[in-house]
C-alpha cells in the first residue's frame, strides 16, 4: 500500500482545505511531520484512517462521527470531506468520505442533517480517466477490507504506530499483551475451538447419561421378566461400572431362569409319555370299534347286492350288443357325411344354373367351362380401352384444373389492383400513426420527470395547511396555559404572604413552658400569639406551590411543541412554498390526466409501427402474386392445346371399344359377370358329380361291416348303438356293481375284521376319558414351559439389547473421554497441560515468538548488539503462562524483564518490537505490501548517538522501498531529517505546508 495524495477540508483542526503529496514527501524515504502540540499532526493520521475505514482510532472516535471529526473553525455552509488517493494490490484508488453534517436550512431558520457520503473510484490507465466503482458504505469498506487484508486495529498497529502503545505493550502483563495480540492477529477462531470443544463435552456427557438411562430401563424390564431372580445395581446414570453390573445382574437372571426353564422340560417330557400312553390306549379301543362297525356294514351290502343280481345281467348284454354295433359306426358316420355333401353340392348346382341364360340350361360342366373361358378371353382384349377411358378422365379433369387457375388468377389480379390502388393512402395514415404515438411518448417521459416533484409539492402543502391549523391551536394552548401559569403564581405568592402574616401563631405553637423560643430564646411564653380566621399554614402553601409547578411545566410543554411545529411548519413550508393547496391539487390533478393521455397515446406506437410492418410485407406479397398470376396466365394457352389434342384421339379409340354400351368400364362389366356366371355354374356341376359317386361308395361299405358284425341290416346296427351320456351311465351302473362286490368280498376276507367283529364290544367312553386327564395335565406341563422359555427368551433378548447398548455406547464414552481430554487441554485445566496454557494463549504464544524474532533484527542495531527481545512461556503466580516478554542483555549475558530498561531503550525496544508487529501482521494478512508507515513520537527520550542509530534503522527501510514519516516536535529532528510536514496552527484553524522537498 503506498498513500499518494491526502486531501481534507473542515476536519478536525483544519478550518479550510489542506493538501498533502505523499509522493514527494517520500521521494525521500524518511519525511518528518512535525508542529506545535495540539495543531493536529495526529489529525493527518486521523484523516488517513478515515477515509480508509470510515471511522478514526480509539478514543478520538468520540461520541457522534458527525460532531467529533467537524472543525470548529469551518463555515457553517462548508461541508467536512476527505479524500485519500493510494496505490493498493497495483491498483490507483481514490476514496473520499463525508461524515453526517448538521447544515443550515436553505429556507428559514435552523439546522438540517444529511447523511454520510461515500465514494469509490479507481484510475483507468488505458483511458486516463477515473472509473466509478460504488457510493455503498458497506461495499466500499469490505472492499477495502479486503484490499488491505487488514481491519482497523491492525491497520492503526502495523501503519499507523501510536504514541505510548509499544511502549505499554512492552511493559504490559500476560493478559493485556494477549488482548492487543488477540485484536491484531483475529485469534477468536482458536476461542470458538475451545468453546466448541466445550460445547462437545457437554453433550457427549448428555448422550452418555442418556444411554445409561435407557441401559437402567432395559435392567427394570429384565427385572419385570425375572422376578425375584434379579436385583439392580444401585447406581445412576453416567456413575463408573454401571454397565458391568447391569451385565453382571442379568446373567445370574439368565442362569436362573435356565434352571427353571430345565426342571419345565422334565415335567413336561413325562406329561407327555403319559400322554402319548392314553392316545395310543384310545386308538386301540377306537380301531376295535371301527373294525367291528365295519364288519357289520359289509354284511348289510352283501345282502343288497344279492337283491341287484338280475338287473346286472341285462345291463351286461346291452353292453356287448352296443359293442359289436361301434363296429358299423364308421361306417355309419361316413354313408350320412356323404350324403349331406351330395344334398349342399346338388343344392349349389341348382342355384348356379338358374342364373345362367337359358341356353346353358342343359350343359354339362365341360361345356360350361369352355363358355367361361371364351367370356374371359374377350374381356382381357378391353384393356387397352380401359387406359384410354382413364387417361381420357384425367384430361378432363385437368382441363377443369386450367379453368379453375385461371378464374382464381384473375380473382387474385383483380383483388391485388384493387388493394394497390389505395397502397399510398394506407401507408401515409399509417405512419402519421407511428409519428403520432412517438410524440405522445417523448410527452410522457418529460411529463414523468414532473409528476414526483408535483407530488412531493403536494403533500407538502397539505402539510403545511395542517400544521398552520395545528400552530394556531399550540399558540392557543400556550397562551392559556401563560395565564393559568400566572394565576397559580399569584395564588401561591398570595397564600405565602399570608402565612408569612400569620407565622408568629404558627411558632407559637410549638411552643413549650421551660424551653427556649425558636425566634427570641425565651423560656417563658407569656403571651402566645393565636390562629386568627382563615390562617394559611404550610400545607395550604405547599399545595398552591406544586399547583404552580404543574401550571408552569406545562407552560413550558406547551412552548416546546410550539417551537416543534413551527419548526415543521417552516420546513413544508419551505418546500411547498405559498401557493394554495387547491391550486397545486388542480396542477397535479392535469399534470396526471396528460401524463395518463400521453401514456394511452404511447401505448399505440408497438401496434402503430407492426402495422406499418404488415402492411409493407402485404403490398409486396400482393406485387409479387400480381406478376406470378401473369406468368401463369401465359403457359396455361399452349398447354390447354395439346390437352385438346390428346382428348380428340382418345375419344375416337372408345368409340370403337364401347360398342353399343355407354362406356368401356359397363362393356367390361358384363363380361366379367358373365365369365363369374359361367365359372361357378362349372365347379358347381363338377362337385355334384363328385358328391354322388361318395355317396354310392358309402352305402357299400355300411352294407359290409354290418354283416361282418353280425346284424341282419344296418337299420339293427344303428339301433344297438348307444349314444355317449346312455353308454357312460351303462358303464357306470356295471363298475358299480363290480366295484361294491370285489370291496365286500375284500372286507369280509379281512382277519383282523373277523377276528375283530368275534370280540366284545368296544369301551369308548372310558378310554376317552383317560385320554383327556392325560392331555390336560399336558397342557398344564407346555404351559409352565413355555413361561419359562419366554422368560428366558426375553432375558436373552433384553441382555443381548443391553449388551449392544453397552457396545454401542463404549464408541461414546471413549469420544467423550477424548473430548473431555480435548476440552480440558485447550482450557488449560488439564493435568496434562503444565503450563496452564489455553489454545488461543497458545497461538498466541507462537505470533508473539514470531514478533520476537523480527523485532531482535532491528533491536540490535539500534543498541549497538547490546539487546534482544525473546519470548517467555513461564509461568507467573497461579497465573497461566505463555505470553511473556523478556530482553537479553549481551552486556551481563543475562536474561531480564522489559519493564527494566531506561526510558530511551524503552523507546527504541517499543520503536523495534512495533516494526517487527508490522512485518508479522502484514505477513498474516497475506503478504500486502505497506509501503508506507507512521511512527508517532518517542524520540525525545533518545541521545544523539541511539538517535542516530534509530534514524539508520528507519532509514534502512528504504531498501524494501518504504517510506516513513516520523510524527515528532523534537527540534533536532528537523536539522536530520530534510523532507518534512509542518503543521502550523492559528486561531482560524491549522495549516499544512511541505518543506524540503522539490
Amino acid at each position: 500500500m503506498r498513500l499518494h495524495r491526502l486531501t481534507v477540508t473542515a476536519f478536525g483542526p483544519f478550518g479550510g482545505t489542506q493538501s498533502v503529496d505523499f509522493d514527494e514527501l517520500s521521494a525521500a524515504g524518511l519525511f518528518l511531520l512535525h508542529g506545535p502540540t495540539g495543531a493536529g499532526k495526529t489529525s493527518v493520521l486521523d484523516a488517513v484512517c478515515y477515509a480508509l475505514y470510515g471511522s478514526v482510532p480509539g478514543a478520538r472516535q468520540g461520541g457522534g462521527q458527525g460532531t467529533a471529526l467537524r472543525s470548529d473553525h469551518a463555515a457553517p455552509a462548508t461541508r467536512t470531506e476527505v479524500t485519500l488517493e493510494l496505490t493498493v494490490a497495483g491498483r490507483r484508488l481514490e476514496i473520499t468520505r463525508q461524515p453526517p453534517w448538521e447544515r443550515p436550512k436553505k429556507r428559514g431558520t435552523g439546522t438540517t442533517l444529511d447523511k454520510a457520503q461515500t465514494w469509490l473510484r479507481a484510475y483507468d490507465t488505458t483511458a486516463g480517466t477515473w472509473k466509478d466503482l460504488s457510493r455503498s458504505h458497506q461495499e466500499i469498506g469490505e472492499e477495502i477490507t479486503q484490499l488491505l487484508g487488514m481491519s482497523r486495529e491492525q491497520f492503526c498497529q502495523v501503519v499507523l504506530l501510536p504514541q505510548g502503545d509499544f511502549a505499554r505493550f512492552l511493559r504490559a502483563d500476560a493478559e493485556a499483551r494477549g488482548k492487543l495480540l488477540g485484536r491484531l492477529f483475529d485469534t477468536r477462531r482458536f476461542a470458538d475451538v475451545e468453546k466448541r470443544l466445550a460445547e462437545r463435552r457437554r453433550a457427549t456427557e448428555a448422550q452418555v447419561r442418556d444411554g445409561d438411562a435407557a441401559l437402567l430401563a432395559d435392567a427394570h424390564r429384565m427385572q419385570q421378566a425375572a422376578g425375584d431372580a434379579m436385583r439392580l445395581p444401585d447406581l445412576a446414570p453416567g456413575d463408573p461400572g454401571l454397565a458391568e453390573a447391569v451385565l453382571g445382574a442379568a446373567a445370574v437372571a439368565r442362569s436362573t431362569a435356565r434352571e427353571q426353564l430345565t426342571v419345565a422340560e422334565c415335567t413336561l417330557a413325562a406329561a407327555e409319555s403319559a400322554q402319548a400312553a392314553a392316545g395310543r390306549a384310545l386308538d386301540d379301543v377306537r380301531e376295535l370299534d371301527r373294525l367291528q362297525r365295519r364288519f357289520t356294514q359289509a354284511r348289510e351290502r352283501a345282502a343288497r347286492l344279492e337283491e341287484g343280481a338280475g338287473a346286472y345281467r341285462e345291463a351286461q348284454a346291452l353292453m356287448e350288443r352296443a359293442r359289436k354295433a361301434e363296429a358299423v359306426a364308421p361306417a355309419l358316420d361316413l354313408r350320412e357325411t356323404a350324403e349331406a355333401e351330395h344334398r349342399r353340392a346338388a343344392a349349389a348346382e341348382a342355384r348356379a344354373r338358374a342364373l345362367l341364360p337359358e341356353t346353358y340350361a342343359d350343359a354339362g360342366a365341360a361345356g360350361l367351362a369352355a363358355a367361361a373361358r371364351r367370356a374371359a378371353e374377350e374381356l382381357g382384349g378391353l384393356d387397352s380401352a380401359r387406359r384410354a377411358e382413364r387417361r381420357l378422365a384425367e384430361l378432363l379433369d385437368e382441363r377443369a384444373g386450367l379453368d379453375r387457375q385461371e378464374r382464381a388468377d384473375a380473382d387474385v389480379l383483380q383483388e391485388a389492383d384493387a388493394w394497390l390502388d389505395g397502397w399510398e393512402e394506407t401507408r401515409t395514415a399509417l405512419q402519421a400513426r407511428v409519428d403520432s404515438a412517438q410524440q405522445a411518448a417523448s410527452l410522457a417521459e418529460q411529463l414523468a420527470v414532473r409528476r414526483e416533484p408535483a407530488r412531493q409539492r403536494l403533500k407538502a402543502a397539505r402539510l403545511r395547511d395542517r400544521l398552520a391549523e395545528d400552530t394556531n391551536q399550540a399558540v392557543e394552548r400556550v397562551r392559556t396555559a401563560q395565564q393559568e401559569a400566572l394565576r397559580a403564581k399569584q395564588h401561591w405568592l398570595d397564600l405565602k404572604e399570608q402565612r408569612l402574616t400569620g407565622i408568629a401563631a404558627e411558632l407559637a405553637a410549638h411552643l413549650t413552658d421551660g424551653e427556649p423560643c425558636a425566634v427570641c430564646g425565651a423560656t417563658e411564653h407569656p403571651a402566645p400569639a393565636r390562629k386568627a380566621a382563615g390562617h394559611v399554614d404550610r400545607e395550604a402553601e405547599e399545595h398552591a406551590l406544586a399547583a404552580y409547578q404543574r401550571a408552569d411545566e406545562q407552560r413550558a410543554e406547551n412552548e416546546r411543541n410550539l417551537g416543534v411545529v413551527r419548526e415543521a411548519l417552516a420546513a413544508a413550508t419551505a418546500e411547498a412554498g405559498d401557493t394554495p393547496t387547491e391550486q397545486l391539487a388542480r396542477e397535479a390533478e392535469e399534470l396526471e390526466e396528460q401524463y395518463a393521455q400521453a401514456r394511452r397515446g404511447a401505448a399505440e406506437l408497438h401496434a402503430a409501427q407492426e402495422r406499418l410492418r404488415q402492411a409493407g410485407h402485404e403490398q409486396e406479397r400482393r406485387v409479387a402474386a400480381r406478376q406470378e398470376a401473369a406468368v401463369r396466365s401465359a403457359a396455361r394457352v399452349g398447354h390447354r392445346e395439346r390437352l385438346e389434342s390428346e382428348r380428340a384421339a382418345l375419344e375416337e379409340e372408345l368409340d370403337r371399344a364401347r360398342g353399343a354400351l355407354d362406356s368401356v368400364a359397363a362393356r367390361a362389366a358384363q363380361l366379367e359377370r358373365r365369365t363369374a356366371l359361367l365359372s361357378d355354374a362349372a365347379d358347381a356341376a363338377r362337385a355334384a358329380e363328385d358328391t354322388a359317386q361318395r355317396l354310392k361308395d358309402a352305402d357299400a361299405r355300411l352294407a359290409d361291416a354290418a354283416f361282418r358284425a353280425g346284424f341282419d341290416t344296418p337299420r339293427d346296427a344303428a339301433a344297438a348303438l348307444l349314444d355317449d351320456t346312455a353308454h357312460r351311465e351303462l358303464q357306470r351302473r356295471l363298475d358299480a356293481w363290480q366295484h361294491e362286490e370285489a370291496a365286500v368280498r375284500a372286507v369280509l376276507a379281512e382277519d383282523d375284521t373277523a377276528s375283530a367283529a368275534r370280540q366284545q364290544p368296544a369301551d369308548l367312553t372310558s378310554a376317552q376319558l383317560f385320554a383327556d386327564t392325560a392331555a390336560r395335565r399336558l397342557r398344564e406341563a407346555a404351559s409352565a414351559h413355555d413361561a419359562a422359555a419366554r422368560r428366558c427368551a426375553e432375558l436373552d433378548r433384553l441382555s443381548a439389547r443391553a449388551t449392544a447398548s453397552v457396545r454401542r455406547l463404549a464408541p461414546l464414552r471413549e469420544e467423550y473421554d477424548r473430548v473431555a481430554r480435548m476440552a480440558g487441554l485447550t482450557a488449560g485445566t488439564s493435568a496434562d497441560n503444565e503450563r496452564r496454557m489455553r489454545l488461543e494463549s497458545y497461538v498466541l504464544a507462537a505470533r508473539l515468538e514470531q514478533v520476537a524474532a523480527a523485532a531482535t533484527v532491528r533491536l540490535l542495531r539500534m543498541s549497538s548488539g547490546r539487546y534482544t527481545l525473546v519470548h517467555s512461556d513461564d509461568r507467573t503466580g497461579r497465573g497461566r503462562s505463555g505470553l511473556g516478554l523478556h530482553v537479553v542483555d549481551a552486556w551481563t549475558g543475562r536474561e531480564r524483564d522489559t519493564a527494566t530498561l531506561s526510558g530511551g531503550e524503552t523507546f527504541f525496544a517499543s520503536l523495534a518490537l512495533a516494526l517487527g508487529l508490522a512485518d508479522v501482521v502484514t505477513d498474516e494478512a497475506g503478504g500486502v505490501r505497506l509501503d508506507t508507515l507512521f511512527i508517532d513520537e518517542g524520540f525525545g527520550s533518545l541521545d544523539d548517538q541511539t538517535l542516530d542509530e534509530v534514524l539508520d534503522v528507519l532509514d534502512s527501510l528504504r531498501e524494501r522501498d518504504r517510506s516513513v514519516g516520523i510524527v515528532s516536535h523534537v527540534p533536532d529532528l528537523r536539522r536530520r531529517i530534510h523532507a518534512q510536514l509542518e503543521v502550523v496552527k492559528g486561531r482560524s484553524g491549522s495549516v499544512l505546508r511541505q518543506r524540503g522537498v522539490s
